[in-house]
């Protein structure tokens, strides 16, 4: 087996090595994890309405994803069992704020569209801030699943899990938020 010959020096090539050597207390292969799921897991916080503290939310979900790794079901994906409590940190903190949670989003972090030119790089992104906008103003169980399924490109089974609901669940709740949103853009466009 080629991870047992690997040196404990290099960093581990899977999430399943990764986690094998953290439950083992290397330390630096839950580090690759770390490093390797960041990004994802900041975006996942912002947009779920972590908004300034961000950092901590995804701070803390690293931390109790750490101390709960044995709890983690070998041979499942990693990333939705880490996006799940990334999005339990991220309600906790905005929860225990007293706030209703606040989606925040950077432009630049999103694919920026092909444009021919300044005028419709402008009109573009004048198009994805409106609709971003509309999406703040869903309520919190549609917002969490349209987020999920279309910014962080999940599947249903897997906002299914990050969010821990059925799956039939996440896609009435998709269906509903995404009536919401074509019923908006009509007011906007009339």
């Amino acid at each position: 087996m080629e991870s047992l010959t690997r040196s404990a020096k290099e960093p581990p090539t899977d999430d399943d090595e990764a986690i094998a050597r953290s439950l083992d207390g290397d330390l630096a292969a839950y580090e690759v994890l770390v490093t390797r799921y960041s990004a994802l897991a900041h975006r996942t916080a912002a947009m779920l309405g972590a908004g300034d503290e961000t950092e901590d939310a995804v701070q803390e979900a690293f931390v109790k994803a750490y101390r709960h790794l044995a709890t983690f079901r070998r041979g499942e994906p990693f990333r939705p069992w880490l996006l799940r409590i990334v999005a339990n940190e991220t309600h906790n903190l905005t929860r225990s704020r007293g706030r209703r949670a606040e989606l925040t989003v950077k432009l630049t972090e999103l694919d920026p569209p092909e444009t021919e030119g300044p005028e419709d790089a402008a009109v573009a992104v004048d198009r994805r801030t409106r609709l971003l906008d509309m999406v703040r103003t869903l309520p919190e169980r549609e917002r969490q699943a349209v987020v999920c399924r279309y910014f962080l490109q999940l599947s249903e089974a897997e906002t299914a899990q990050v969010l821990d609901l059925p799956v039939g669940t996440v896609k009435s709740r998709t269906s509903r938020g995404l009536n919401r949103l074509r019923e908006e853009v009509g007011r906007d466009l009339a």
